[in-house]
């Protein structure tokens, strides 16, 4: 296996096009890399580019220790996952598995070797003898993992492949690619737009936006301390509320509340940002205690939407004269058009500079 390196590269497509710009991104050998952002962020162009499906138009793409700028496909030792299983109907499992190695002229040893290897990581013993049209939606995409596990390639490159399966097959399918990503001590580079698979597969996530790179950094730290407004929005479910206010000193004042930061930041005008689940009915232990008695770290909120998701409850409403969204006990009853009084965990409150978007506290 091996290492990945883009050195600012760019890419520009015909009509000027700038799709991706000024981007540099190391990836350690065997790590599980996710590039995550909205369609059209860059993040495909990117794997494409390094995949050799792309040319890039600025800097340098290293495997290893090799430049791979003017290297063709076939040859940079690399294998793709796509969306799409790709898989031949008429072709057996077996024969699917083996078709590249056979083009490449491996030998039947070799082969019998590699599609065995590839089928007892991904329990596809049983259904070697099956065609694809006899396949689950799962099966099919551990077979298109399998077939690039038979290369041995230094770096798994997968483009968004649990998309076309349903909610359910997706969790399945992306705790299994976690699994086999530590069977295979391989590097992988896996694209997608749901933040959830970034952050409960990616050792470190990548989140782009516009062809930029915004932050990378393991998950909790991402989830944490976003460097931006952006990555702060982008990254949990339901998104962070983003309120403004106006600082004197340390204090910071909404039009509902005002509360105590950690810190002066310096700054008259900031955007709050406040995690759902700071934002509650029932902080115990030393969240509790930080939020003052009276009235620091307090509010009232108008509910006008509730979402109960079994373990969870989210209230969806008005504080002042701004938008909110707060993680309440499942078990509270709370009807549209109710007064809620809340709590804020103050030692996780994030601050925005409100022009550039970017983190302050």
């Amino acid at each position: 296996m091996a290492s990945v390196t883009f050195d600012h590269v760019s890419k520009r497509f015909s009509g000027g096009t700038l799709a991706v710009k000024d981007f540099s991104l190391d990836v350690k050998d065997t790590e599980f890399m996710v590039l995550v952002g909205p369609s059209g962020c860059g993040k495909s162009t990117c794997l494409r580019m390094l995949a050799g499906l792309e040319e890039i138009s600025d800097g340098e793409i290293r495997i290893g220790d090799r430049v791979v700028n003017e290297v063709p496909p076939r040859d940079r030792d690399i294998a793709m996952v796509f969306q799409s299983y790709a898989l031949y109907p008429h072709m057996t499992v077996f024969d699917n598995l083996a078709f590249g190695l056979r083009m490449r002229g491996t030998s039947r040893e070799d082969i019998e070797r590699r599609v065995n290897t590839a089928a007892g990581i991904l329990e596809l013993g049983p259904l070697l003898k099956r065609k694809p049209r006899q396949l689950s939606g799962g099966q099919r995409q551990r077979v298109a993992l399998g077939r690039a596990i038979v290369r041995e390639p230094q770096a798994f490159l997968l483009d968004e492949p649990l998309s076309n399966l349903d909610a359910k097959l997706r969790v399945q399918t992306r705790i299994e690619l976690q699994k086999q990503h530590r069977a295979l001590h391989a590097t992988f580079i896996y694209v997608t737009h749901d933040q959830v698979e970034a952050m409960t597969m990616g050792d470190r996530i990548a989140v782009m936006r516009d062809g930029v790179l915004q932050q990378v950094a393991p998950p909790r730290e991402i989830y944490d301390h976003p460097a931006n407004m952006y990555v702060a929005g982008f990254i949990g479910s339901p998104t962070m509320n983003f309120i403004p206010v106006t600082i004197q000193g340390s204090k910071a004042k909404a039009s509902g509340f005002e509360v105590e930061l950690p810190t002066a930041p310096g700054v008259e005008r900031a955007v709050l940002g406040v995690r759902p689940e700071a934002m509650t009915d029932n902080l115990r232990g030393a969240a509790a205690q930080s939020a003052s008695t009276n009235g620091q770290g307090a509010l009232d909120m108008k509910v006008e939407v509730t979402e109960i998701l079994g373990a969870d409850q989210f209230v969806y409403g008005i504080v002042g004269q701004d938008s909110a969204i707060a993680r309440v006990d499942p078990q509270l009853k709370v009807d549209p058009g109710d007064r809620l009084r809340l709590l804020l965990d103050t030692r996780r409150l994030h601050l925005f500079d409100p022009a550039s978007g970017e983190a302050i506290l």
